[in-house]
Parts: C-alpha cells; structure tokens; sequence
C-alpha cells in the first residue's frame, strides 16, 4: 500500500476519534427551566391543633340516699332508659317496719290527744265551780296541748320514714343511656357519709361534646363557633366535624405546659363516637373558601441576572444578583374587619416563553404555603416560583415532572367561580 494511503487512513482515523470524544465527552449546554404555577381558586386556612378526649354533653350519677341491701338491678350496661324508669330496689324489710311503727305511734298520740281534750274540758268546769284550783286546770291544759305537739312530732317521723321508704326504688332522673353500672343484687349500700353512686346514665349519645387541651400560645386565636375538625383511632379513614362550643377560663398545668379547655360540640347521628375516646383535633381559626390562591414561594421570588440573559424583563424594579439575599418589598400590611393581615407585594407573571412581567398584588390569608390573592391576578395567570438549571437533554423531561416541592391545589376549580372579589 502506499504511504499515501496509510496517511489519508491516518488523519482519518483522528478526525473520527476527535468527533466521538466531542459528542461524548463535551460539556453539554446548560438550560434554565423556570418553576410555574398557575393562579387558580382553592380554600387557604390557618388553623391549630390539640388532643382530646370525647364525652357525653351531658351525664348524670344515680345514687342512693338511704342504705341498704340491693334486693333487685333491672338495668345493665348501655342500657336504654325513659325518665321515671324503675333501676333497682333495696331491702324494704327495715323502712317497711319503721313506717309501721310510726304509724303506730301515730294513732296511739292522736287517742291521747282525744282524752286530753276531754280532760281539759272537764277540769275546766270543775275550776268553774271551785271544785279544783287553778294549778290542777292549767296542768290539764298544758297535757292537753303537749298530746297535740306529739301528734305533730309523730307525724313527721312518719312522713320521714314513708319517704325513706320510696327511696328504696331508684328511678332514672333523665332519658338516656347507662354507661356505668356500680351494684349488684346484695350488696350493701351505705349512705352514711356520702351518696354512693349506682349508675351513670348520659341523656343523649347523639350529641357528643370533645373536651380538648388547647396550648396557652394558640388559646388567643380560639373563639366560639369556629369550625373543627376531628379524627379518632377507632375510625382512622372517617373526618368528624364539630364547632367550638366555649373556652374555659380556667388553666392547667402539666410538665410546665398550660392549657386551657375548650369544649368542641360534635353530632353522633351515626353512633360511631363512643365516650373515652381520644380525637386528634384541628381548629380552623380562620377560613376564606374559594378564593384565588398563589404558592407563598410566588412573593419571595425575584429574578436575578441569570434569568435576565435569558428572558425579557418587563419591570422597573431592580434585578436581583445571584445568591444575593430577597429584600421584603411589600407595603406594611393592614388588617381587615375578619383580623386577617392584608399585604402588598410583587410576583413576576411569565407572559410567553421568553417574558416576564411584574405585577404588584393584594394579599389575604397566608398559611405559608398558599396565600389568598384579593387583586392583581387573575385565573389563569402563570406566576413564577423559582428556576434551576439543567442539562439540556434533562430538560425535555423535567418540563413534565412536577416539582415535588410545590404545594398541592386545595380545591382547584371544582367550585363555581364567584361573581366578584370578596370585600374587603
């Protein structure tokens, strides 16, 4: 072969070799893809949380005021009960024989009563005639009124033992449900020192109340009517809603923790809360339904040099360096009739694909990943949260992928969209 050739074969083989290491190992070209989202309507919230324990709203203990030995229980556990309802009797022997003894007594006060009037009488006419002498009358008189005092004293005794008597059957005072029940046929009750308590009954299951310990930094944000969400372990899949019902005055203490108990109304028409249990509570402590919504991120971005070399910039405002710290330039913000904070701000709007506009706007409600915009956007609008860089063959699929950084919609547009903005 001639030299010729070998040489041309040569430079040939170079010129392959210099092409493959340039499309292998070249540094591939760097692509900025900005991070979007789009204005839509959704619900932004702030809220609380706190731990409770759901009880009935309202229960009652049954006791007993008389001792004795339960002699009957016609009620257990969770049974149902109508106001007037007989529950349980005690031994009647000893109150049966005392109303019999007093009863007695009575009769035997009231025919010495009788004789002592006859007495009185008779003594009476014999003074008349100065048969005896007064002493002798005034006695007869003062027999006389002491028989109809006894009469009295007997009588008492006897009403006494004649309700001691009906307090041997124990009635439900309300209607409603036993939770507890604490006796048993023959044991012995002793009311002496204080009333024992044999049932406890709740009035209605239907209705249950959560009493929730609210921590002393959130308690000032808590106020009568708000709106709460609950979830119990029984039923971890299932959300109960309830309302604040009132927040006690008075605090407690544990681990050097305050609280203050709030109780929560919450209906039961199902049946599935049950008293005892613990809920995992949140209070809504201010709400704005179906309202446009921004990301939070949206008011802190600003475009720095980076994107100025890439993008037109519609704005007056002045470019951010890389790296350089966001300066807050939004207006003082002011309160408005619902004590939500109402801010002015910017956000930079991308028009096309090689434009972005500032826009100032009105904000609202800010839970800190989604904030309420009262003007200057609109449905649709694209507003940017950020950018990043990237190779140029990773760029196809990052514009697919969402950011896992973003927050989720809370509520899209799935509501009717209002007929104007929300006053303010």
């Amino acid at each position: 072969m001639k030299k010729s050739t070998w040489v041309i074969l040569i430079i040939a083989v170079v010129i392959a070799g210099i092409g493959i290491w340039y499309w292998q190992f070249r540094k591939s070209e760097d692509v900025i893809l900005l991070e979007t989202a789009k204005v839509e309507y959704g619900d932004v919230t702030n809220s609380i949380t706190a731990t409770g324990t759901l009880q009935p709203i309202d229960t009652v203990a049954v006791g007993s005021q008389v001792s004795g030995t339960i002699k009957s229980v016609y009620v257990d556990f969770n049974s149902p009960v109508k106001k007037g309802q007989l529950l349980a009797q005690l031994d009647k022997t000893l109150m049966d024989a005392q109303v019999q003894q007093y009863t007695a007594n009575l009769q035997a006060a009231q025919a010495n009563v009788v004789y002592q009037k006859s007495n009185s009488e008779r003594q009476a006419k014999l003074y008349a005639v100065g048969a005896i002498s007064k002493a002798d009358l005034e006695t007869a008189t003062y027999q006389y009124n002491s028989s109809k005092d006894n009469v009295n004293s007997i009588n008492a005794q006897l009403k006494t033992a004649q309700k001691n008597l009906s307090l041997t059957d124990i009635y439900s005072p309300i209607d409603g449900t036993v939770l507890a029940r604490s006796v048993s046929e023959g044991q012995t009750v002793a009311s002496s020192l204080s009333t024992p308590t044999l049932f406890s009954i709740a009035k209605d299951l239907t209705k249950m109340q959560v009493e929730a310990s609210v921590d002393e930094a959130d308690i000032g944000n808590v106020k009568e009517g708000q709106r709460v969400s609950f979830s119990v372990d029984a039923f971890p899949s299932d959300t109960f809603q309830g309302t604040v019902k009132e927040v006690r005055l008075r605090s407690s203490v544990s681990a050097n923790v305050v609280t203050y108990i709030t109780i929560i109304e919450a209906p039961n028409a199902d049946m599935k809360l049950k008293p005892g249990m613990t809920a995992s509570i949140t209070i809504y402590t201010k709400e704005v339904d179906h309202t446009l919504t921004i990301p939070a991120a949206a008011l802190s971005f600003v475009p720095d040099s980076i994107l100025v070399a890439k993008y037109h910039i519609n704005s007056d405002r002045p470019i951010r360096k890389p790296g350089a710290v966001k300066q807050h330039t939004g207006k003082r913000p002011t309160t408005d009739s619902a004590g939500i904070k109402i801010s002015r701000g910017f956000v930079w709007v991308r028009k096309d694909s090689v434009t972005l506009i500032s826009r100032p706007v009105t904000t609202g409600l800010d839970d800190k990943t989604v904030v309420e915009v009262i003007s200057g956007l609109q449905e649709g609008d694209e507003v940017v949260t950020g950018y990043k860089k990237m190779q140029k063959k990773d760029a196809a699929t990052a514009k697919t992928a969402k950011s896992p950084f973003m927050p989720a919609s809370r509520g899209g547009n799935t509501r009717k969209k209002p007929t104007q903005a929300p006053a303010r």
